[in-house]
């Protein structure tokens, strides 16, 4: 009895692994549990583990694997938007302890919106959301927006991706225009663009000159951080 209670306290009383860490933040994210989060972000800090290392290790991570449940049907939109909401919250409980001007360290500046004449907006709102998740800046600008919108928005907020989803074959065209109207701005050469949407194809984006296709929001997050080398 004396050597369980001493093998029991020895257990309880163990420093975790930087990797026990990250895996317990990761599997608090996927509980889609804020109160979760917030209880593992704090473990993880008092044990001296970095905020960036919290949150790529850990958060990110567990933000990821959402976008796997989700896209196989075991999660649903509402998990991921809590679990996005909870990862927000855990960062923000971060962002005292960075150095100055590191919270706002972003690997890419993404613009991202549904073309004109298509009203569609939970894929591309997921997308926007995992995004974001995964570090970036990303700015929606919605559904049914003109070639002009993004053309304004991309050089307002100085994108290095723009995200152009069309959900019927009817407004595919317009993913088209935004890419001719880059040219015309002289912008081509300085913006990714990824294309999504149900009808859309890996044929399509290479047909009108895209440089991502992207099935899911999964595939959007690591096809943006591939074409963009972070």
């Amino acid at each position: 009895m004396i050597l369980l209670a001493i093998t029991n306290k020895n257990i309880v009383g163990r420093k975790m692994s930087k990797e026990e860490l990250a895996k317990e933040l990761s599997d608090a994210i996927i509980s889609c549990k804020k109160d979760n989060v917030i209880a593992a972000v704090e473990k993880a800090r008092d044990a001296g583990m970095e905020p960036t290392e919290i949150i790529e290790k850990g958060l990110a991570a567990g933000m990821n694997e959402v976008g796997v449940l989700f896209e196989r049907g075991k999660l649903f939109l509402p998990h991921v938007m809590m679990a996005a909401d909870a990862m927000t919250q855990g960062v923000a409980l971060l962002e005292k302890d960075m150095e100055p001007g590191e919270s706002a360290k972003k690997p890419a500046v993404i613009v991202n919106g549904t073309v004109e004449g298509d009203v569609h907006d939970i894929g591309k709102s997921i997308v926007s959301t995992m995004l974001q998740s995964a570090g970036f800046e990303v700015h929606d600008i919605g559904r049914d927006m003109p070639t002009k919108a993004f053309i304004d928005k991309i050089k307002e907020v100085n994108a290095n991706v723009v995200g152009l989803s069309a959900l019927m074959t009817t407004t595919m065209q317009g993913q088209k225009e935004v890419i001719e109207a880059l040219k015309e701005e002289g912008l081509r050469d300085e913006i990714k663009v990824m294309l999504g949407g149900a009808p859309v194809t890996q044929a399509w984006a290479d047909k009108i000159g895209a440089d991502l296709y992207a099935e899911n929001a999964t595939e959007a997050v690591r096809g943006v951080k591939e074409i963009l080398n972070v």
